[in-house]
């Protein structure tokens, strides 16, 4: 998620849903047997999620840009730019990631922050 956008909680969360299904509809394109056995304990566990900060679109994308470089499923989120949000403009948002090993990704994840 991007902290300069300055998002609602609301708009935050809805964003961070976006990433996730954007996410998990690459790896089931991609990596089909990542996602199975990402969900495979279903429904006692749907698998770990963390939702964290990028303090610019940057480090965003850079972010993108490594994750297709291991060959992890991502999803890049442009809010359309309703009238309500970002001046109307399209705006990226956030960046889903994986699934994926926690050894496959900390690189990627490691100079991001929860988000608070």
């Amino acid at each position: 998620m991007r902290e300069d956008l300055g998002m609602s909680p609301g708009k935050t969360a809805s964003q961070a849903g976006h990433a996730y299904v954007g996410a998990a509809f690459e790896a089931q394109r991609l990596l089909p047997e990542v996602l199975a056995e990402y969900h495979s304990e279903m429904p006692a566990s749907p698998g770990t999620k963390v939702c964290l900060s990028a303090p610019n679109l940057e480090k965003l994308l850079r972010a993108r840009d490594m994750a297709a470089e291991a060959g992890i499923p991502h999803f890049l989120v442009v809010d359309s730019g309703c009238p309500n949000f970002f001046n109307g403009e399209p705006t990226v948002t956030a960046l889903g990631l994986g699934p994926a090993k926690k050894h496959q990704i900390k690189h990627i994840t490691k100079r991001f922050q929860l988000v608070k």
